[in-house]
């Protein structure tokens, strides 16, 4: 385990190219997230490194499933859990807990279907990451349906991913 305290580190920003990764991860194009995740990893020091490994290494598990590639995605899922197992249950806005949770059900599933029943995974249990950024100059807002940032632009709230939308004014309804 690193010897510097991870409640500090924790408290501390996302690397900016952490948000690429997990609006990558989400729209479900987890080859681009891991790209993504890679360089906020690799531009990291301290031990915020192996969160963002971890992260990146469910990308690449999910992908494995995607390609019915069974044994690398076991595998893969077993480093993930590796290196996510010791944070926090949210770090840096990071919903950690929630994301090893959804990834432990998808591979539940990837097991009981087997190497040769692997194509038939359904897509639908590879669920999003769930985060919020820590900032002081403008609220960001998550999608209630797919978990990805919504952006906000003339007093419309609206998700890229799933195109939910919402006007400011109903703001206060959803997510206040």
């Amino acid at each position: 385990m690193p010897s510097d305290n991870r409640d500090d580190t924790c408290n501390a920003p996302l690397h900016p190219q952490t948000v690429e990764g997990f609006l990558l991860f989400n729209a479900g194009k987890y080859f681009e997230a891991h790209e993504a995740l890679e360089i906020a990893w690799m531009e990291e020091t301290g031990s915020i490194r192996d969160l963002y490994r971890g992260i990146l290494q469910v990308a690449v598990s999910y992908l494995h499933i995607l390609r019915g590639n069974y044994n690398g995605a076991l595998k893969v899922h077993a480093r993930s859990r590796k290196w996510l197992k010791e944070w926090s249950p949210v770090c840096r806005g990071v919903h950690v807990e929630e994301l090893m949770e959804n990834a432990e059900e998808a591979f539940r599933e990837v097991k009981r279907l087997g190497e040769a029943g692997i194509g038939q995974f359904d897509a639908a249990l590879l669920k999003p990451i769930r985060w919020e950024e820590v900032s002081h100059s403008k609220k960001t807002y998550l999608c209630d349906r797919c978990g990805s940032r919504m952006q906000e632009k003339n007093c419309k709230v609206t998700c890229p991913n799933c195109g939910n939308r919402f006007d400011c004014s109903d703001l206060n309804i959803y997510f206040d």
